[in-house]
């Protein structure tokens, strides 16, 4: 056991290794309502969410960036020996100020929903880091550094677009969070 503990051990540096680092900040926008009050109009024109002449009462915007480092063998050879991929993710949301009770409410639930949906969009970006993190471990040995990186990011761009279209369904699936009861009628 222990030889091959030591075996294992003098292996690790030929291994490549990952390190994926995951930043979720909130961020809101208020929201002033009156007693009696549509609290959809009131979140409506605070909203400071427009895109494609639409108004939206949440987003959230992730980016995944990735690092690569490798190593070049005397023959030219090249291979990953470490990544470090990066999820930043910003998501916005309404915050209630004023109302009575029954409209706070009402707020209270509906942003519960409307987080969740968001949330949804969070693991989707989670999702996207890990999955080019895992690409980038398994790109091959290649036989210049430079036909590497050219591979490296042809395949974690593939994996970028395929997660951004998963998003875009969510949405369509979910009516943008209304499936969820992320939606207000009054």
């Amino acid at each position: 056991m222990k030889r091959l503990s030591l075996a294992l051990l003098l292996a690790l540096p030929l291994l490549a290794q990952a390190e994926v680092e995951d930043r979720l900040q909130y961020r809101y926008y208020d929201v002033q309502i009156k007693a009696g009050d549509s609290l959809r109009e009131a979140v409506n024109q605070a909203s400071t969410i427009r895109q494609d002449g639409q108004t939206y009462h949440a987003y959230t915007r992730w980016n995944v960036t990735w690092n690569y480092w490798w190593q070049e063998e005397r023959d030219g050879r090249c291979r990953l020996t470490l990544t470090r991929t990066q999820l930043l993710t910003q998501m916005t949301l309404p915050r209630l100020g004023g109302g009575d009770a029954a409209q706070r409410q009402r707020f209270a639930q509906y942003l519960q929903a409307l987080r969740e949906h968001e949330q949804g969009h969070y693991r989707i970006g989670q999702a996207a880091a890990a999955e080019i993190d895992a690409a980038l471990l398994a790109t091959p040995e290649y036989p210049s550094c430079a036909e590497l990186q050219q591979q490296a990011n042809q395949r974690a761009n593939a994996v970028l677009q395929r997660h951004a279209e998963q998003e875009r369904q969510y949405d369509r699936d979910t009516g943008h969070g209304r499936s969820q009861g992320a939606w207000l009628s009054d």
